[in-house]
């Protein structure tokens, strides 16, 4: 079964299942409590992220952006 402790569905590359099938896999990796490979599988799932949004013409950077947004509201008590 590889690195992982439980059979995880394959994805696709720049769909949605690909998104899923690496939170899986990092799910089981912070199961396992392994440092090094939750971090493989967070870059793996930035990676996805990545992938899949350009179907919507969408950049990393215009999802950092957006987050940026978010934090801010929080932090100026508009949102809690």
């Amino acid at each position: 079964m590889g690195y992982h402790k439980k059979q995880i569905t394959k994805g696709k590359l720049g769909e949605f299942s690909k998104i899923e099938e690496e939170f899986e896999e990092l799910k089981d990796a912070v199961d396992q409590n392994c440092k090094v490979l939750i971090i493989c599988e967070l870059t793996d799932l930035i990676g996805s992220v990545e992938s899949y949004i350009k179907k919507f013409n969408l950049t990393m950077e215009d999802l950092i952006a957006f987050s940026n947004l978010t934090k801010s509201a929080f932090e100026d008590g508009k949102r809690t």
